[in-house]
């Protein structure tokens, strides 16, 4: 490890992650209450409020396994030094912003952990990477999206089934009300693995400066801080990838923004205990999917579909290479 750094610019570089955590909240707001938006269940200013709140709560529900993964299951915890983190958050935070900007539903989590690869690589050269965990968060990518569509599908059939006989109007109303119920679920699962992410982030650096001692952990005010910057990120919303998310891809009613949700929730639910940096937002646009191919294939604009999963796919490789020329300026500079 490199010498520590003064304590000013260590509270500059936690604030950086911060703003990063920030980010992402505004930027997969709409994970959260796409779905309970376009289904006109609730107006957008009180589903942030709703989505915001659950977001914060997280924390009291779930273990601290992602942000583990990312402290120390991506790149190798010793070779970690302000100028890595600091590289991989702007890596992370130019892409978050230039998909924000353009209204793609990318993600914030493997913006960060492509940001973290990057810096690592541009540091000590492949042997900085953790095989293991950059593994099963690749492999995330594909199954999470595919979980949440399999869940989602399957959950509308079997709702499907069982309300038969019943008018739409009765399943409408029906579904009106549990959608408060899934929505929060989401909204739990975003603030359980996005939030961790960040935290895994602060907590390896101060790791790296000597101030945890010599074991890792995560310290509680590094949670609640966690916590509260990305339910204030969710807060204020990100209304341009909201749209594509509730409405471009698939029309939703009620019954479908439920088990879109619902699916989506497990998802969320079972990576977060497992230890694995998911995707919130590959998984509700796989789910979302899946609700609209279940109706019928037709359903489903697969074009714009399409479009989001060449996001995914240059997500990790871009914020890698925007890290690692982060980096090597940084060093020349220095």
């Amino acid at each position: 490890m490199e010498a520590t750094i003064a304590f000013p610019l260590l509270i500059g570089l936690v604030a950086v992650a911060l703003f990063f955590d920030f980010l992402n909240g505004l930027h997969d707001a709409a994970n959260s209450i796409a779905t309970i938006v376009s289904t006109r269940v609730l107006r957008p200013h009180y589903a942030v409020f709703w989505a915001a709140f659950f977001n914060f709560i997280a924390f009291l529900f779930f273990g601290l396994h992602v942000a583990e993964t990312v402290g120390k299951g991506i790149i190798d915890a010793s070779i970690v030094t302000p100028a890595v983190i600091f590289s991989a958050l702007v890596g992370a935070i130019v892409w978050n912003i230039v998909t924000w900007v353009a209204g793609i539903p990318s993600s914030s989590s493997h913006a960060l952990i492509g940001g973290l690869v990057g810096a690592g690589v541009a540091k000590a050269g492949t042997g900085a990477i953790v095989w293991s965990g950059l593994g099963k968060t690749v492999a995330a990518i594909v199954l999470s999206p595919a979980t949440g569509f399999v869940l989602a599908l399957v959950l509308v059939l079997i709702v499907s089934w069982l309300f038969v006989r019943q008018t739409p109007f009765a399943v409408d109303n029906s579904f009106r009300v549990l959608q408060f119920f899934s929505a929060s679920l989401y909204s739990l699962g975003h603030g359980g693995n996005d939030a961790q992410k960040t935290m895994g982030i602060i907590a390896v650096l101060l790791f790296s400066q000597g101030a945890l001692g010599p074991t890792f952990y995560v310290p509680l005010w590094v949670v609640l801080t966690c916590q509260s910057a990305l339910a204030l990120g969710t807060l204020l919303g990100g209304w341009r990838i909201v749209h594509t998310m509730g409405s471009k891809i698939t029309r939703l009613n009620p019954m479908q923004g439920f088990c879109a949700e619902t699916g989506g929730a497990i998802t969320l639910f079972a990576a977060t205990w497992l230890g694995v940096p998911v995707s919130t937002t590959h998984t509700i646009t796989g789910a979302i999917i899946g609700v609209g191919a279940a109706r019928r294939v037709s359903a489903v604009r697969w074009g714009i579909a399409g479009n989001i999963v060449v996001a995914w796919v240059i997500t990790l490789p871009a914020t890698a290479a925007i890290s690692a020329l982060t980096y090597l300026a940084a060093r020349l500079a220095g």
